[in-house]
């Protein structure tokens, strides 16, 4: 996978867009720190892109809660506990 720097981005954007297409898929960097990603899509595969993506990051969002559970040992929690704990923000929240 190729990375582009903003710079190049802003100063070859025709060029960047062609290549888009062939590449599929394009890392865009700051600093030289990845930042975002373009990825070709289409008017017909629009949609199912966007339901991708978002499945992506809702995956990962999962994996890295399941992660920091398992570093602060509260996927040892049992029922009992996870309900007040629940109750504990509630009641906080109420205020």
């Amino acid at each position: 996978m190729r990375f582009v720097s903003v710079r190049e981005l802003r100063g070859k954007s025709a060029a960047i867009w062609k290549e888009l297409a062939e590449e599929k898929d394009l890392v865009v960097t700051s600093n030289g720190k990845p930042i975002a990603l373009l990825s070709a899509t289409s008017e017909e595969l629009l949609e199912e892109s966007l339901v991708a993506v978002r499945r992506a990051r809702a995956l990962a969002a999962v994996t890295a809660m399941q992660q920091a559970s398992l570093k602060a040992g509260t996927d040892r929690m049992s029922s009992k506990e996870i309900d007040a704990e629940i109750h504990a923000v509630r009641q906080a929240r109420s205020r």
